[in-house]
């Protein structure tokens, strides 16, 4: 492994996103390499400060009055308290405890909503940075795949017993995507299969799980690191396409593996 194939997986290390294999690789080129050791040091002392940084920004004290004397004001008199803010009414204690229940039940509302939104988002952004070290891993020597042929009755039956689904394999060559290969890769701590494409010199790997991130009827869209991505489900199965093909070529392979699938649920 030389420098510029390590600088690529230092950050996967640290973020503990490497298989075994990958980390004994990383960690014997930084144990003989002091530029490499040092760089490792630096990104493990940035996500340190940046772990232990106060970043968070806090709403003030007062706010939460405010909030429970508007909810507990009747809405002719609301808009009054918005012209003339610093008047507030003296509410009733009924009215009070009446209005911090139905402020409390919506604030739990709204911020459960938000917290799902939050956490489907980051489960997102989470599975597509994954997808996008494990389609730079593949990019290195000898691990883009396991079983190399175009023949797609080979390609399939070979994920049999690795991964628990039937991946379907598609021979696009005719429509000017060349099948590769196949291989077993490992994202989110979970066994995924991944069959290779490629477009001229673009490698393309479509990476298939029974759960792989939120389910998408319809394909989303993003850019990760420079490297195009594409995701979407069908069939019970969640599809995720990378490459730095072009992006509407992308989505083109797209298009014609999701017709392709369509045309034969199988």
């Amino acid at each position: 492994m030389n420098c510029a194939e390590c600088e690529v997986l230092l950050h996967a290390l640290i973020d503990g996103e490497l298989d075994a294999g990958h980390a004994r690789d990383v960690e014997a080129h930084v144990a003989s390499c002091a530029g490499c050791a040092e760089k490792l040091k630096a990104f493990r002392a940035m996500r340190e400060a940046m772990t232990k940084a106060d970043l968070k920004e806090r709403a003030p004290a007062h706010l939460r009055s405010c909030i429970e004397a508007m909810l507990a004001v009747p809405p002719a008199q609301a808009s009054a308290e918005i012209i003339r803010p610093k008047q507030f009414l003296q509410p009733s204690r009924r009215s009070f405890f009446g209005g911090f229940a139905v402020g409390t039940a919506l604030s739990a509302a709204v911020a459960a909503t938000v917290v799902f939104t939050v956490f489907t988002s980051d489960r997102e952004q989470t599975v597509a940075d994954e997808v996008v070290s494990a389609h730079i891993r593949s990019l290195q020597p000898g691990h883009l795949m396991d079983v190399e042929t175009s023949d797609q009755h080979t390609v399939k039956p070979w994920f049999d017993g690795k991964v628990d689904v039937a991946p379907p394999v598609i021979d696009l060559t005719a429509e000017g995507f060349t099948l590769l290969g196949g291989r077993l890769d490992y994202i989110d701590g979970e066994p995924v299969a991944s069959v290779v494409y490629k477009r001229r010199k673009h490698v393309i790997n479509l990476f298939v799980a029974q759960r792989l991130g939120t389910a998408h009827a319809t394909v989303t869209d993003r850019t990760v690191q420079g490297y195009n991505v594409r995701h979407w489900s069908a069939g019970g199965l969640d599809f995720w396409a990378i490459s730095d093909l072009d992006p509407a070529e992308l989505d083109e392979f797209v298009q014609k593996i999701s017709a392709a699938i369509r045309g034969n649920p199988s």
